[in-house]
């Protein structure tokens, strides 16, 4: 609940009580008395929070807010017409403002974005232990994946990153790149199968369906030392209930998530919706299952250890019990697959919609691979994949223009300080990637242009020519930035690679507007649907 909710809430059931106790002629009318007070009292809050504050009590009165804010629900109408990270951007674009915007969604609640490079590393870095997780939002998470690295903070946050750093390693990580490579040549294989035997017509495949199931058995090997094999099995029903976990979020839903807010943090996962169900059902599948995974890793661990894979390190440390292990697993397993099943859909829309960028990638990665790479067991090396500029530069330029988690949500821990404004405990702070990776301020006039170019100059290869470290903000920034960064580039490029060497790609539909879903991740509204054109080997 909202400081000031439940401030004023308090209030009314206090004056209520206190009124209705003066002494009257029967019980009946103290009854009366009550409810009546209560009536008006609730009216009273609810025109206050809901009407009053943004217009008359809130303390952000002289930072910029968009126009068309309407009486009780802000501008959530405009919010949730697509998803929420590219409202963000309209309005960095539209609304003159000095790095910081303020908005409200359902129920008028307040939302403050932090816009600026300079207020973004406050945020992120500079004052990061001033802001912690947006409380409904770490309860979600933790309802869905228990108290892993992605929900922890403070000091828990901090040893715990330590203890998982040497599975991110940079020397680590290139021993992954066969992994990465021979799974995304797997998965062109399903590919070439399920296109010749689709009955659609005309043929094409949905390219979600494969790309979620490539990245979770890659954080299955690569991450825990098991090979899933759902790649093979369309049906897999641990990727099935995988997808229940992180459904995307209709207009309805994302309205009583917001909503829901004002009363209780807890509130939303509590309520008894399709959409909990069908979260709750799936949580309790993946539970078990890694916890069946947790116990055959532990015996096997035993008499012998391949690799240093996430899960091997985490046991090796100590640290954790093994319920703790088990959380740490479904953090990885469900974050690890998902954001990079859905830049892998995001890469094959935009080479689609860019033929001349799709040619020219294809001919690099067959110029630079071994001719049999596709048919033998070739060892491909780190410095080969990593050796492809342009390949870097098309993966690079679309995570920047379409960032996996669009908008993040902070909320002040404490009494803070932003730019100068003073930030009471509780408030809400927005970090758009979506709207910051298109910044023209920071990429220039052609930042709204999806330009794999900009990461091909010299010196450009890292930053994509963005004049501040603060305008890439996909993988975040500071002590909570994404572990697994370099992971997900690597296993990206290796997956486009395969891809675009076997295949020419094509549209079903190229004419239809691009729709993303709501929820944490924005993905590509109807998974990408295409047809493809198996290109000769050479």
């Amino acid at each position: 609940m909202s400081p000031r909710f439940a401030l004023w809430a308090g209030l009314t059931f206090a004056l209520a009580v206190l009124i209705s106790c003066i002494p009257t002629h029967s019980f009946q009318l103290s009854v009366l008395t009550f409810i009546i007070l209560s009536v008006v009292l609730s009216t009273a809050l609810v025109v206050g929070h809901v009407i009053l504050y943004p217009t008359v009590f809130t303390p952000f009165k002289h930072i910029a807010m968009p126009p068309n804010r309407t009486i009780w629900n802000g501008h959530f109408a405009e919010f949730a017409k697509g998803p929420g990270g590219l409202t963000l951007r309209r309005w960095m674009l539209d609304v003159p403002n000095n790095g910081l915007l303020r908005f409200y969604l359902a129920g008028n609640t307040e939302r403050i974005m932090a816009l600026s490079p300079k207020a973004i590393s406050e945020v992120l870095v500079s004052k990061f232990d001033d802001y912690q997780k947006y409380a409904p939002v770490k309860d979600t998470l933790e309802k869905k994946l228990g108290q892993g690295l992605l929900i922890a903070e403070g000091d828990f946050h901090k040893h715990q990153r330590k203890v998982f750093k040497p599975a991110f390693s940079f020397r680590h990580i290139k021993g992954l790149y066969q992994i990465f490579w021979n799974k995304g040549i797997e998965m062109t294989k399903a590919m070439e199968k399920d296109f010749e035997t689709s009955q659609k017509n005309p043929k094409a495949i949905r390219i979600a369906d494969l790309a979620q199931r490539t990245t979770l058995d890659i954080i299955g090997l690569a991450g825990m030392g098991y090979d899933f094999n759902s790649i093979l099995n369309p049906t897999s029903r641990l990727s099935m209930k995988c997808r229940k976990i992180f459904p995307p979020l209709s207009a309805f839903t994302l309205f009583v998530q917001y909503f829901s807010a004002l009363i209780s943090p807890r509130l939303f996962t509590r309520l008894p919706i399709k959409h909990n169900r069908d979260v709750q059902e799936g949580v309790r599948y993946f539970r078990d299952f890694c916890e069946r995974l947790l116990h055959d890793k532990q015996r096997i661990e035993k008499k012998q250890t391949r690799h240093r894979d996430i899960l091997s390190v985490a046991m090796e440390s100590g640290e954790f019990t093994n319920r703790e292990l088990v959380d740490q697993i479904m953090t990885f397993l469900a974050a690890g697959h998902e954001t990079t099943s859905t830049a892998f859909q995001f890469v094959v829309y935009v080479l689609c919609k860019h033929p001349e960028i799709q040619t020219r990638l294809r001919e690099e990665v067959r110029s630079s691979l071994p001719p049999n790479s596709l048919d033998s067991s070739t060892p491909i090396s780190a410095s080969l994949i990593d050796s492809l500029p342009y390949l870097h530069a098309v993966c690079n330029e679309t995570l920047r223009f379409y960032p996996p988690a669009p908008m993040i949500l902070r909320e002040a821990a404490r009494d803070t300080v932003l730019l100068d404004t003073f930030i009471p405990k509780g408030t809400s702070i927005v970090i758009a990637p979506a709207a910051t990776n298109h910044d023209p301020e920071l990429w220039g006039p052609d930042a709204g242009i999806f330009n794999p170019e900009r990461w091909m100059g010299p010196g450009n290869a890292n930053s994509g020519g963005a004049t501040n470290n603060y305008a890439f903000l996909t993988f975040f920034h500071g002590p909570r930035s994404c572990i697994g960064a370099s992971f997900a580039q690597a296993e990206l490029a290796c997956l486009v690679a395969a891809m675009v060497e076997r295949f020419e790609m094509e549209l079903l539909n190229p004419g239809k507007e691009l729709k993303m879903t709501h929820g944490l991740l924005g993905m590509p509204e109807d998974g990408v649907v295409v047809k493809l054109k198996i290109v000769e080997r050479w």
